[in-house]
């Protein structure tokens, strides 16, 4: 990318695409990129840097793995046709959520992901600073492994530095008026967080988690309905291995008053039994008891009694058109087409199939947002998502393998460079913005038919 081209000036977004230049650069100081952010690469770095547990838990999907397959299959029939001689100097990753509610960087942020420890001590912190820092939108799962108020710190701490975390992709001779930055690092929007819902099966302790959600800055809620209880994954299974049944990862859960409560009614001290208290505190949440849309309309209306009605409450976990028909005419403000990445039924249909479907029947609806979650490996992945009518698309292991690799470090490099890709992809595509990738035209689509046995794959 040129770095003196006069058409910098006039984005509305930094141009992320001056990271793959300050990649290639690096040589000529004698370094090198922090890391190969391939999917494939990915994957065996970090299966080198965890444990055998944490590797396990990170990439163990359901049963055969076949839903994992047909994620990655759903993407693979759709084929993006490049448009040539567009002018696409001055394009914009930039887009807005929930009918222009939020700015944010790009139309890609970070998945709920529960126990973040496991991959690297900085856990959680180092995420919600590194999504912060770039202006992506973060969410944190209920399963997380810090108190819901320490990760919205460390959210604001990367909100707060986003324009000097930026100042690498900042244009010599373009200082801004009144200040050290130029006009690049200063069109970072301060993007926000979303809290993810996993309902516990005490209603106390459902509000308060809103509550402190809420209070904490959090302003959409997600309600994860997927996973009542865990999927049947065999390598976790035949090694023993679950986080929280060893003391690992219940300090959202320790730091909340009400479950302290019902810690001390159960004579359980977190400071001397932590696996008692993580195993009550992860039981509660999960574990074979399921939910009705009674009930997640009663979510629903807790969370606009705390946080008001201007906050979006959406349905995550929707495969099935007459699901998102149901969320619709219930006056949920969304959903998340999402099988979990396939680590919860498995022989599924794919999410981008199930997307495709749902987006037909609900798309239109005015005031209900259709997200998209699983299997995502690229910025390739995410225009086909969103030419396939998603409006906001949500990564999951391709930050995991960065966190593990390099902590906070690791995050930030594949976001950046996850940025950088979508930005060299509209640029090589011939599109200038997030809505024209919605416009019509950008796929051509082959029919559902695959092979009939799995075949092995990496991604």
């Amino acid at each position: 990318m040129d770095a003196k081209s006069p058409h910098i000036k006039n984005r509305d977004t930094p141009p992320w695409g001056l990271y793959q230049r300050n990649m290639f650069w690096k040589y000529n100081d004698r370094e090198l990129p922090p890391f190969n952010t391939h999917p494939d690469v990915l994957e065996r770095l970090a299966s080198q840097k965890l444990s055998q547990n944490g590797w396990l838990y990170a990439s163990s999907n359901a049963g055969l793995s076949h839903t994992h397959l047909a994620n990655r299959q759903a993407f693979f029939r759709h084929k993006l046709v490049p448009r040539q001689l567009v002018d696409t100097n001055e394009r914009s990753t930039r887009t807005s959520l929930f009918d222009g509610k939020w700015e944010v960087s790009a139309p890609f942020g970070i998945a709920p992901v529960g126990i973040n420890k496991i991959y690297h001590d900085q856990g959680e912190l180092a995420v919600a600073k590194a999504a912060g820092e770039l202006g992506l939108v973060y969410s944190l799962s209920t399963a997380g492994s810090f108190p819901i108020e320490d990760v919205a710190k460390a959210n604001d701490d990367g909100r707060a530095n986003r324009f000097k975390a930026n100042e690498n992709l900042d244009v010599d001779g373009e200082e801004a008026s009144g200040g050290n930055s130029s006009p690049n690092s200063r069109k970072v929007p301060e993007a926000p967080r979303f809290f993810q819902l996993y309902m516990p099966h005490d209603d106390d302790l459902t509000v308060s988690l809103l509550q402190r959600a809420h209070a904490s800055g959090f302003e959409a809620c997600i309600l994860t309905t997927d996973t009542s209880q865990l999927g049947w994954r065999h390598d976790d299974v035949a090694t023993s291995n679950y986080a929280f049944y060893r003391g690992i990862g219940g300090e959202l859960g320790f730091t909340d008053p009400v479950f302290q409560k019902r810690m001390a009614e159960s004579g359980v001290d977190p400071r001397k039994d932590a696996v008692r208290a993580a195993t009550l505190w992860i039981d509660t949440i999960w574990h074979g008891r399921a939910w009705s849309w009674d009930k997640a309309v009663w979510a629903r209306e807790k969370w606009r009694e705390i946080a008001g009605k201007d906050k979006p409450f959406v349905i995550k976990g929707i495969q099935s058109v007459k699901d998102a028909e149901k969320a619709a005419d219930l006056g949920f403000e969304g959903v998340v087409v999402s099988n979990h990445a396939g680590r919860q039924v498995d022989g599924a249909v794919g999410s981008l199939d199930a997307l495709e479907s749902i987006v037909k029947a609900v798309g239109e609806r005015p005031g209900f947002t259709v997200m998209f979650d699983s299997g995502v490996r690229g910025a390739a992945d995410v225009m086909k998502a969103l030419a396939l009518g998603a409006k906001f698309v949500f990564i999951g292991r391709l930050w995991i393998w960065g966190l593990a690799i390099m902590g906070e470090e690791g995050v930030r490099h594949v976001l950046r460079s996850l940025l950088a890709d979508l930005d060299i992809l509209m640029n090589v595509m011939g599109v200038k913005s997030v809505e024209e990738m919605r416009d019509g035209g950008l796929l051509e689509s082959g029919p559902r038919v695959y092979g009939l046995l799995n075949e092995k794959t990496k991604l």
